[in-house]
Formats: structure tokens, sequence, C-alpha cells
């Protein structure tokens, strides 16, 4: 038997000499790589590589979320800062953007695709009617939700309009829930509440001071104009049900365009222009319909100055990292973008603005962080008592069948 055994190479060695029935099975199949465990390593294997790929996800959405709120933060400094500088048409700059949008998206399609380009538009926007009808629907939706938001301003106060409006950040989860099948858990559920609560304490604070300045200017103003009646209880009552409705059509289009952009074999580039068109031809119409006059008086690019471009490329970027995230990770993960970047443009209002947060604006940023940390999956910290010490637990592991007491 040995010299039959030294004859024969050595990778298949461990294929003769069999281990006695008395080792377990996991010494039954030492020496083979682990690949061929039929029971073991493929199981891990493929264990792993789920683990990893979970893992790279993750991350994914993270690094996503991160340049998300950045890029936010950066357009909300500079878009305040350039209304407090010039004077130009926002209408103007949201063309623009799109307009900015669509040509990036056909760079990058063009950069892919080269002499195929036309081809490949003719083929997935042209030649899709029914898809491009599919694709007004949220640019339609968002063009009746602007104009029941500008309605409700005009019926309800600062305060009450900027506290009820972040309604859409429950009004999208319950979206995701009934059109995408997305389960949420309890816990994620309190940090969407949580999150909503944190960001009305924060935009309350805000609308304080404006409440505030507006006030005292006017209180110190020799040329007062004739004051604004209040709104009557009708044009309240009526205000916020248009806002309502445009919480519920904020959270049904988001949703509606993150369910294009994932169970679909179009690309994000060629989505983003489809979305692109339609939102540029509403902005079009929207502002011809209102700004004629100003057009006429001063031009389509009256007041646009370096700092004004720098606000329209910022916010054609954001189109498409939205777009981004929303198909990478999803719509609650740009909420809470959105909830970071507010914070974190007030915290740099606070030296270049001289804004100034009270202890309710840190209350609010204190439950916005909180939340993000329990939605991930975090937990709240467990308070015990001094009086109790050494407590334990059972743990139990049930492929060892063993028990034992670990301390807390």
């Amino acid at each position: 038997r040995a010299s039959i055994i030294s004859s024969l190479p050595k990778s298949s060695v461990t294929a003769v000499v069999m281990p006695p029935a008395s080792h377990s099975r996991v010494a039954h199949y030492e020496g083979r790589a682990p690949a061929t465990y039929p029971q073991f390593g493929a199981r891990s294997s493929a264990a792993e590589m789920e683990k990893i790929k979970a893992g790279n996800e993750r991350w994914t959405k993270v690094v996503v979320a991160l340049v998300l709120t950045v890029q936010v933060t950066m357009m909300v400094m500079m878009l305040r800062y350039s209304k407090t500088s010039t004077k130009y048409l926002s209408s103007t700059a949201v063309i623009l953007a799109e307009a900015l949008k669509i040509i990036t998206c056909l760079l990058v399609l063009a950069w892919q695709h080269g002499a195929q380009l036309f081809q490949h538009l003719q083929k997935e926007v042209v030649g899709r009617p029914w898809d491009m009808l599919y694709v007004s629907v949220p640019a339609l939706l968002f063009l009746v939700q602007n104009n029941l938001l500008f309605y409700s301003m005009e019926c309800l106060e600062a305060v009450v309009y900027q506290v009820t409006y972040q309604l859409k950040i429950l009004t999208t989860a319950v979206c995701m829930v009934l059109m995408l099948g997305k389960r949420l858990s309890g816990q994620q559920w309190v940090a969407l509440l949580m999150l909503t609560c944190g960001v009305c304490l924060a935009q309350l604070d805000s609308s304080s001071n404006a409440v505030a300045k507006h006030a005292t200017v006017s209180a110190n103003s020799s040329l007062l104009p004739t004051l604004e009646k209040t709104p009557s209880s009708a044009k309240k009552y009526s205000g916020f049900v248009a806002l309502i409705a445009a919480c519920f059509i904020s959270g049904f289009a988001s949703v509606y365009t993150e369910k294009l952009l994932k169970q679909s074999s179009v690309s994000l580039w060629v989505r983003n222009v489809q979305l692109g068109v339609w939102s540029l031809a509403a902005g079009l119409i929207a502002f011809y319909s209102t700004a004629q006059a100003a057009l006429e008086q001063g031009g389509f690019f009256q007041g646009y100055t370096p700092i004004v471009w720098g606000v329209v490329i910022l916010q054609a970027s954001s189109g498409i990292l939205v777009a981004l995230v929303i198909k990478l990770a999803d719509n609650i993960v740009k909420t809470f973008s959105a909830a970071a970047s507010l914070l974190f443009s007030s915290l740099l209002s606070v030296p270049i603005f001289g804004f100034r947060p009270s202890g309710q604006f840190a209350a609010g940023s204190c439950l916005v962080v909180l939340s993000a940390h329990i939605y991930a999956g975090g937990s709240l910290p467990v308070v015990v008592p001094s009086g109790c010490t050494g407590l334990r637990r059972r743990v139990s592991h049930k492929g060892a069948g063993t028990e034992y007491d670990e301390r807390v």
C-alpha cells in the first residue's frame, strides 16, 4: 500500500488516504480546497460573498448620500447669497439647470456609445412613446405640487406652512410601502417620526426669526404700505388642504420616479434625459405664463452674475445626484440627506449670514442625528441603575447546542 501511495501524485493522496470513521466530518474533508466541501465550503463561500456584497452596497449608499448632502449644502448657501447680492428671475435658473442636466447626460451617453448615440436615443427615447408618456407623470405631478405650494403659502402663515410641509417625509415612506413593497420595522417608523419632528423644530426656529425680523422692519418703517389682511378661516382651511395634497403628491411622485429608475432596463442617463425633457417643457410653460412682463422688461438673463451661474451648475448636478441616490439607495436616504444639508447650511449661516441658532434648533438637530442613527439599525443607550451591577443575560448557540451567561 505504501508503494502504491508513493507512486501517486501528491494532489491525489488526500483522495486515497481516508481518515478513520471516528473522525469528525470536517476532518474527513481536511486537505481539500474550501470550494470542494459539499457541506461547508460552497455554503460558507456564498455567505461570505453575500456579506461582502451587502457591505459594498451599504458603503455605496453612504458615499452617495454624503456627496448629495455636501452638494445640496453648497447649493443652498450659494442660492441664499445670490438672492442677497443680485436680483434675477428664479424660474430662468430652473430652466437653465434642466437644460444643463440634459446636455450633461447627452455628453455621458456620447462618451459611452460614440457614433451609435443617435441610434441609441432613437431606440430608447423616440422608439418608446409609451415609456415617454409614463415619464411625464412625475413632471406633471411636480408642476401641480408647485402650484399647490404657492397657493398654500398665500393662505397660511409661514410657521404653519413649514411644519405641515414636513409631512412629506411620512407620505413618502407610506408610498414606498404601498407602491414598492418596502418593509419598514417599527424602529424605522419611530426614526422617521423623530426626523419629522427634528426638521419641524429646526424650521420653526428659522421661520420664527424671519417673522420677527419682518415685524421689526415693518415697525421701524416710516412708509408703511397697506397691511395684508389676515386670511379668513375658509381660506386657511383651503390652504391647509392644498398643502396636505401637495405632501401626498410629493411622496407619490418621488416614489413613482424611484420605480421608473429601478424597475426598468433603461440606463440612468437616458432616464434623466426623459425626465429633463418633460421638466424643461413644464418649466417653460410656467415661466412664460407667469413672468411675461418681467421678461419683456429686463430680458431672460437679467441680474445674472458668476454666482447665479454657479447656482445653475449646482442645481443641475443636484438633479443628477438625486436620481443616482434614488437608484442606488431610496427616497428615504434622500430625505435624510436633505435634512442633514438643512443642518449644515444653518450652521454655515452662523459665520456667513449672522444666523443665531436657538435651543429649539439645537434640539431639532439632535433629533435629526439620532433618527439617522436609529434608522440605520442603531439603538438608544440603555441606562442601568447604579445599584444593579453584575447583570447577565442567557446566550444560546443552536448549532453547538450550548448556553452560557454573558455580562451585560
